[in-house]
């Protein structure tokens, strides 16, 4: 039970703002919610969050239809004092990838089907009657940047159908269009170097185009039906590995707790097994024209060693394609095996802050709800920051809270609001008056329908 509505340190995130306005005091029982939720986060989860300014379930969702641009802007100013805070000598990555959520329901905006799950019509009478709820999911585009210190800075786009796009007279765009939207809306500071990494969806000519803008780098793997540039017909590129030796592929070792890159991976001290084993790649390098993008360098890389008289395996072998010249080979590698740090963002987003656990027909409700997640990410970024950044916490706690992902970041929140919440309960204790008010505070936790007449 939350009875004094504050989060710790939150005024540094957003500078002048009113936690006393509409947008403020829900804003507050949103990341509330998310942080200090238990089982499933719902907007029952964030309408009680705070002991004695209940709301009903219904005002948030209402809430979160209407005021959907202030918190795209909050989120926005969020993101940029963060980065102004945190360090900014080094390379920043900047990670692209697409998460959905699966809901079912016709009613349910914006859905899509992500494959084919009719059943097939039944011979007899007896299976032909029943029928299946209709599954679809909301999409969502989203950038992860990381600075040359390990702080995550999140960014996003929804994915709006054609259907959808037709109904609210909106210009359909693709995941890869958003993508390059992120890219071209990226904040960084001035003359940084940054290297975007994705998957094969990402491989695009608008990926391209919008690095080329801003002048960034970028390591991508090759999509499977990309070819080699020249007269008809192309070759592809995974036709180039019959002519590949075993004795031209180098070993390069990465030790996931060690090197340049420890910062941005977090690992934590407890890692055991195959998480914290140095992994061999064995890699070859080739310089090519590809079709529709030019002369680039190709990676051709693999876990299982080369043996001489035998071909790579084609599900075992990445082809990842890059701009970046500086490189070099095992810098390559090491870099888009952070690619990966990003499906540990979205993992830790619906399991640690409960982001897909929504049950909201409106996608504008949905956005809305999305932005308020994100927001409190950052405002957990915010607090470990402020925790390195201090002179007087000590070397160990520091080295602690520079491992802490969101989870233990939420933990280490919650612990603290509970100190505040017990002075608070002490302070009402001392006297008829704040025990009256405690008494009348926990009887208005509970929204109005299931409150005791008594």
């Amino acid at each position: 039970m939350i009875i004094s509505p504050s989060l710790p340190e939150i005024n540094g995130l957003f500078g002048k703002f009113s936690w006393k306005s509409l947008v403020g005091q829900y804003l507050l029982m949103l990341m509330l919610g998310f942080i200090n939720h238990r089982g499933r986060m719902s907007a029952q989860q964030a309408a009680s969050a705070i002991v004695g300014r209940s709301r009903h379930r219904a005002g948030v969702c209402r809430f979160l239809e209407s005021h959907g641009n202030e918190l795209h802007w909050l989120r926005y100013r969020a993101a940029g004092r963060l980065l102004r805070k945190a360090p900014r000598r080094g390379r920043f990555l900047f990670i692209v990838d697409t998460t959905s959520v699966s809901h079912q329901g016709e009613k349910t905006e914006n859905t899509f089907s992500t494959g084919n799950r009719k059943r097939r019509p039944a011979k007899g009478k007896r299976y032909s009657k029943y029928k299946h709820a209709r599954s679809g999911c909301h999409s969502f585009v989203c950038g992860l940047l990381i600075t040359p210190g390990g702080v995550r800075i999140p960014s996003f786009r929804g994915y709006y159908t054609r259907d959808y796009c037709e109904q609210r007279q909106r210009v359909h765009r693709t995941q890869a269009d958003l993508a390059a939207e992120l890219v071209a809306e990226l904040s960084v500071p001035d003359g940084a170097e940054v290297v975007v990494l994705g998957d094969t969806a990402f491989e695009s000519r608008q990926m391209r185009a919008a690095c080329a803008a801003r002048g960034f780098y970028w390591i991508m793997p090759a999509n499977p039906e990309r070819v080699l540039a020249g007269s008809k017909p192309r070759p592809k590129l995974w036709s180039l590995t019959k002519q590949f030796r075993s004795s031209q592929f180098a070993p390069i070792r990465l030790q996931p707790k060690q090197g340049p890159l420890l910062a941005m991976r977090r690992t934590s001290p407890s890692w055991r097994g195959s998480k914290a084993k140095p992994r061999t790649f064995y890699v070859h390098e080739e310089r090519r024209a590809v079709h529709s993008i030019g002369e680039i360098r190709i990676v051709f890389s693999t876990k299982q060693k080369p043996k001489p008289g035998k071909q790579l395996l084609r599900d075992e072998t990445k082809i990842l394609l890059t701009n970046a010249r500086h490189l070099n080979v095992a810098q390559i590698v090491e870099l888009y095996s952070l690619r990966w740090q990003i499906e540990l963002f979205f993992k830790e987003l619906k399991s640690s802050l409960g982001m897909h656990q929504y049950r909201i027909r409106c996608f504008q409700s949905v956005e809305a709800w999305v932005e308020a997640c994100f927001i409190t990410f950052l405002y957990l970024e915010w607090i470990r920051l402020q925790r390195m950044r201090n002179p007087k916490v000590e070397a160990h706690e520091k080295q602690w809270w520079s491992r802490q992902r969101t989870y233990g970041l939420a933990l280490a929140v919650s612990e603290r609001i509970a100190e505040t919440q017990v002075r608070v309960i002490h302070g009402y204790t001392a006297t008829e008056w704040g025990i009256k008010k405690l008494r009348r505070l926990l009887r208005n936790a509970l929204p109005t329908e299931y409150r005791n007449a008594a």
